[in-house]
């Protein structure tokens, strides 16, 4: 039986984080519990391929990082070439002095994309890795 209602809970942010929140929610016409509900439902959305979808899946990985890391970007090449099985083709964008947007394609089993990303993230330098995974 589903529980009908609200469940109502407290959490902790930085300052600044909270600051930024809403001025962003208030942009978008958003109150902090509905801006809280559906950042709470693109995170399991997202979340819920990376442990539990099986089977083959396609989409782009994208990949923030600081490009001046020694042997970072030596060391992303070569996991994208052990890889190279599921990668269809990636972009490199030079976004500011330091930080590169890296753009990779993917389509293949579901746990070796996930390999590939968990992969990349434990790069010293990866700011940031984003999955967009679409099932086939």
């Amino acid at each position: 039986m589903t529980e009908k209602g609200v469940s109502r809970i407290s959490i902790s942010l930085p300052p600044d984080l909270l600051d930024e929140f809403d001025r962003v929610i208030k942009q978008m016409g958003y109150d902090r519990s509905k801006a809280i509900q559906a950042s709470i439902r693109n995170f399991l959305t997202e979340n819920k391929w990376m442990h539990e979808e099986k089977g083959i899946v396609m989409g782009a990985l994208v990949m923030i990082y600081d490009h001046e890391v020694k042997g970072l970007e030596e060391s992303l090449t070569d996991a994208e070439h052990f890889h190279s099985s599921i990668i269809s083709s990636s972009m490199h964008i030079h976004l500011d002095e330091r930080n590169c947007l890296e753009i990779i394609a993917v389509k293949g089993k579901v746990e070796s994309i996930r390999d590939l990303a968990q992969e990349l993230m434990r790069k010293r330098g990866v700011k940031q890795i984003r999955l967009a995974i679409v099932t086939s």
